[in-house]
């Protein structure tokens, strides 16, 4: 079983047969579907037989957030592509836990898998173009909008229009390393030359200017 460690009390984890009730409940929340562009009340049999169907598709990752053992959500990885290295990103934070921090560690731990564990170069979504605090979320781990897809989802009675986001691997890379050099102080090789060449050429100037 993958376990995937992101915070003290959070922990993302491969999906199990006994998670299906949980997504049971999630399925048939049609706020929460539309959501996913998904058809909503879906049986549990139908779930449970959709598990066995796609339980060894490699195409697929499967995993349920968690905190202390209480279920919170679920992020997917899916259409995996290992020829041109892609993948669609998915998560669903349910209603209680919405909006304390859960769907950004889990993202970025769901994105993390793909690119470092499954070495995937580019990693994409589809987002409601009105559900502005995903797209705060998403822009925020670095996702950045190629496009708006003009009625691509038919939902709650009505056609939704949607970004294409994505990211790529080197993108990832270095938003991680700018993170790791704010948190340890270091100070980006590109600026400190730039400071360097600066004040090289003020000290240069100067003594030029003292010597006429």
């Amino acid at each position: 079983m993958t376990t995937l460690t992101n915070e003290t009390t959070m922990r993302i984890r491969a999906l199990e047969r006994t998670d299906l009730r949980n997504i049971h409940i999630i399925n048939n929340k049609a706020e929460t579907m539309r959501l996913w562009f998904e058809e909503p009340y879906e049986s549990l049999d139908e779930l449970t037989s959709l598990y066995d169907k796609h339980i060894h598709d490699n195409t697929e990752r499967r995993f349920v957030i968690e905190d202390n053992d209480t279920f919170v959500g679920i992020v997917e990885l899916m259409s995996i592509d290992y020829i041109h290295r892609t993948c669609e990103i998915q998560i669903i934070i349910i209603g209680g836990f919405s909006g304390k921090g859960y769907a950004q560690k889990a993202l970025k731990t769901g994105v993390d898998y793909a690119f470092n564990t499954l070495n995937m170069h580019k990693v994409y979504l589809w987002v409601d173009i009105d559900n502005a605090p995903a797209v705060h979320i998403y822009k925020k781990l670095g996702f950045k909008i190629e496009g708006t897809i003009k009625e691509q989802f038919f939902a709650g009675g009505k056609y939704h229009d949607s970004y294409f986001m994505g990211i790529l691997k080197s993108e990832y890379a270095q938003k991680e390393k700018t993170l790791r050099n704010k948190k340890t102080g270091k100070i980006p090789v590109f600026l400190f030359l730039s400071v360097f060449s600066y004040l090289f050429s003020f000290s240069f100037e100067h003594v030029s200017w003292l010597a006429s």
